[in-house]
Protein backbone atom coordinates (compact mmCIF):
# COMPACT_ATOMS: atom_id res chain seq x y z
CA UNK A 1 0.00 0.00 0.00
CA UNK A 2 1.27 3.56 -0.73
CA UNK A 3 0.74 6.17 1.42
CA UNK A 4 1.84 9.97 1.86
CA UNK A 5 3.29 11.68 4.95
CA UNK A 6 5.11 15.35 5.20
CA UNK A 7 8.71 15.20 4.29
CA UNK A 8 10.63 15.95 7.30
CA UNK A 9 14.69 17.03 7.77
CA UNK A 10 14.94 13.31 8.45
CA UNK A 11 14.47 12.81 4.35
CA UNK A 12 17.41 15.28 3.72
CA UNK A 13 19.98 12.24 2.82
CA UNK A 14 17.53 10.32 0.90
CA UNK A 15 16.04 13.80 -1.23
CA UNK A 16 19.59 14.68 -1.83
CA UNK A 17 20.60 11.32 -3.27
CA UNK A 18 17.38 10.80 -5.45
CA UNK A 19 18.46 14.37 -7.18
CA UNK A 20 21.06 12.67 -7.89
CA UNK A 21 19.57 9.85 -9.86
CA UNK A 22 19.85 10.30 -13.96
CA UNK A 23 16.23 9.36 -14.79
CA UNK A 24 15.64 12.39 -12.15
CA UNK A 25 17.97 14.49 -13.36
CA UNK A 26 16.65 14.05 -17.08
CA UNK A 27 13.01 15.75 -15.60
CA UNK A 28 14.25 18.37 -13.82
CA UNK A 29 17.28 19.46 -14.63
CA UNK A 30 17.25 22.96 -14.15
CA UNK A 31 16.07 22.78 -10.33
CA UNK A 32 18.33 23.11 -6.74
CA UNK A 33 15.21 22.19 -4.56
CA UNK A 34 17.47 23.41 -1.53
CA UNK A 35 16.13 20.56 0.69
CA UNK A 36 18.37 21.55 3.03
CA UNK A 37 16.39 25.11 3.92
CA UNK A 38 13.10 24.17 2.30
CA UNK A 39 12.65 21.13 4.81
CA UNK A 40 12.63 23.44 7.51
CA UNK A 41 9.96 25.96 5.88
CA UNK A 42 6.11 24.77 6.15
CA UNK A 43 4.59 27.77 3.80
CA UNK A 44 0.86 27.87 3.42
CA UNK A 45 1.12 27.27 -0.17
CA UNK A 46 3.16 23.91 -0.17
CA UNK A 47 2.95 20.50 0.66
CA UNK A 48 6.16 18.60 0.19
CA UNK A 49 5.30 14.65 1.18
CA UNK A 50 7.08 11.35 0.78
CA UNK A 51 5.61 8.87 -0.80
CA UNK A 52 6.02 5.23 0.89
CA UNK A 53 5.42 2.24 -0.20
CA UNK A 54 4.57 -0.29 2.76
CA UNK A 55 6.87 2.22 4.92
CA UNK A 56 9.66 1.95 2.98
CA UNK A 57 10.22 5.72 0.63
CA UNK A 58 9.42 5.50 -2.70
CA UNK A 59 8.70 9.01 -4.77
CA UNK A 60 8.75 12.28 -3.32
CA UNK A 61 5.00 14.54 -4.45
CA UNK A 62 5.03 18.14 -4.27
CA UNK A 63 1.92 20.29 -4.21
CA UNK A 64 1.78 23.89 -4.17
CA UNK A 65 -0.63 26.54 -4.81
CA UNK A 66 0.65 28.37 -7.83
CA UNK A 67 -0.80 32.06 -6.95
CA UNK A 68 0.41 32.08 -3.49
CA UNK A 69 3.79 30.50 -4.06
CA UNK A 70 6.85 33.18 -3.58
CA UNK A 71 8.90 32.89 -6.51
CA UNK A 72 5.92 33.03 -9.40
CA UNK A 73 7.48 30.15 -11.25
CA UNK A 74 4.24 29.99 -12.74
CA UNK A 75 3.31 33.33 -13.35
CA UNK A 76 0.06 35.16 -13.11
CA UNK A 77 -1.99 32.39 -11.93
CA UNK A 78 -5.69 32.41 -11.15
CA UNK A 79 -6.35 31.46 -7.19
CA UNK A 80 -7.89 27.89 -6.62
CA UNK A 81 -5.56 25.85 -8.39
CA UNK A 82 -2.68 23.49 -7.70
CA UNK A 83 0.61 22.26 -9.52
CA UNK A 84 2.04 18.86 -8.76
CA UNK A 85 5.62 17.60 -9.25
CA UNK A 86 6.23 14.11 -8.80
CA UNK A 87 9.16 11.74 -9.11
CA UNK A 88 10.16 8.25 -8.58
CA UNK A 89 13.28 7.40 -6.13
CA UNK A 90 14.79 4.08 -8.16
CA UNK A 91 14.56 3.53 -11.94
CA UNK A 92 14.17 0.01 -11.17
CA UNK A 93 10.45 1.40 -9.91
CA UNK A 94 9.51 3.13 -12.81
CA UNK A 95 6.94 1.63 -15.12
CA UNK A 96 5.48 -0.38 -12.13
CA UNK A 97 2.13 1.60 -11.46
CA UNK A 98 3.52 3.29 -7.89
CA UNK A 99 4.04 6.71 -10.12
CA UNK A 100 0.09 6.39 -10.99
CA UNK A 101 -1.06 5.72 -7.46
CA UNK A 102 0.85 8.39 -6.67
CA UNK A 103 -0.43 10.72 -8.79
CA UNK A 104 -4.05 9.50 -7.78
CA UNK A 105 -3.59 10.35 -4.46
CA UNK A 106 -2.22 13.53 -5.20
CA UNK A 107 -4.75 14.64 -7.28
CA UNK A 108 -7.25 13.76 -4.39
CA UNK A 109 -5.33 15.44 -1.82
CA UNK A 110 -6.32 18.41 -4.29
CA UNK A 111 -9.46 17.97 -5.25
CA UNK A 112 -10.14 17.37 -1.24
CA UNK A 113 -10.56 21.12 -0.91
CA UNK A 114 -13.95 21.87 -2.76
CA UNK A 115 -12.27 25.59 -3.68
CA UNK A 116 -9.71 24.01 -5.98
CA UNK A 117 -10.78 24.16 -9.98
CA UNK A 118 -7.49 22.18 -11.45
CA UNK A 119 -4.11 20.96 -11.13
CA UNK A 120 -1.22 22.26 -13.22
CA UNK A 121 1.99 20.02 -14.50
CA UNK A 122 4.78 21.22 -16.35
CA UNK A 123 6.69 18.08 -17.72
CA UNK A 124 9.56 18.99 -20.34
CA UNK A 125 8.70 18.86 -23.83
CA UNK A 126 10.93 16.23 -24.50
CA UNK A 127 9.20 13.44 -21.79
CA UNK A 128 7.03 12.22 -24.06
CA UNK A 129 6.64 9.12 -21.62
CA UNK A 130 5.62 12.00 -19.03
CA UNK A 131 2.86 13.44 -21.09
CA UNK A 132 1.10 10.20 -22.29
CA UNK A 133 1.20 9.09 -18.38
CA UNK A 134 -0.55 12.57 -17.76
CA UNK A 135 -3.07 12.36 -20.26
CA UNK A 136 -4.22 9.08 -18.88
CA UNK A 137 -4.41 10.57 -16.00
CA UNK A 138 -7.05 12.93 -17.88
CA UNK A 139 -4.42 16.16 -18.24
CA UNK A 140 -5.27 17.87 -20.96
CA UNK A 141 -2.25 20.16 -22.72
CA UNK A 142 -2.51 23.74 -22.60
CA UNK A 143 0.33 24.97 -24.05
CA UNK A 144 4.16 24.41 -24.54
CA UNK A 145 5.93 27.16 -22.21
CA UNK A 146 9.66 28.76 -21.45
CA UNK A 147 10.23 27.32 -17.68
CA UNK A 148 13.66 28.61 -16.59
CA UNK A 149 16.39 26.72 -18.88
CA UNK A 150 13.95 24.28 -20.24
CA UNK A 151 10.66 23.87 -22.86
CA UNK A 152 7.67 22.41 -21.09
CA UNK A 153 4.28 21.31 -22.00
CA UNK A 154 1.92 22.63 -19.58
CA UNK A 155 -0.91 20.23 -19.05
CA UNK A 156 -4.84 20.94 -16.84
CA UNK A 157 -6.89 18.71 -15.07
CA UNK A 158 -10.46 20.26 -14.46
CA UNK A 159 -11.93 19.39 -11.47
CA UNK A 160 -15.06 18.48 -13.29
CA UNK A 161 -13.16 16.56 -15.81
CA UNK A 162 -11.39 14.41 -12.82
CA UNK A 163 -14.64 13.88 -10.55
CA UNK A 164 -16.40 12.34 -13.98
CA UNK A 165 -13.74 9.89 -14.24
CA UNK A 166 -13.17 8.70 -10.86
CA UNK A 167 -17.00 8.77 -8.99
CA UNK A 168 -20.41 7.28 -10.78
CA UNK A 169 -23.43 7.55 -8.66
CA UNK A 170 -21.58 9.34 -5.73
CA UNK A 171 -19.34 6.53 -4.64
CA UNK A 172 -15.38 6.54 -5.38
CA UNK A 173 -14.17 3.90 -7.55
CA UNK A 174 -10.77 2.49 -6.20
CA UNK A 175 -7.56 2.90 -7.46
Amino acid sequence: MIQLRPATLQDLALLEYWDTQPHVIACDPDSDWNWKVELRRSPAWREQLIAELNTEPLGMIQIIDPSEEETKYWGQVEPNKRAIDIWIDDASNLNQGYGTIMMKLAIERCFADPKVTSILIDPLKSNTKAHRFYERLGFEFLEERQFEDSVCFVYELKRKSWLGRHYKGGSKRSF
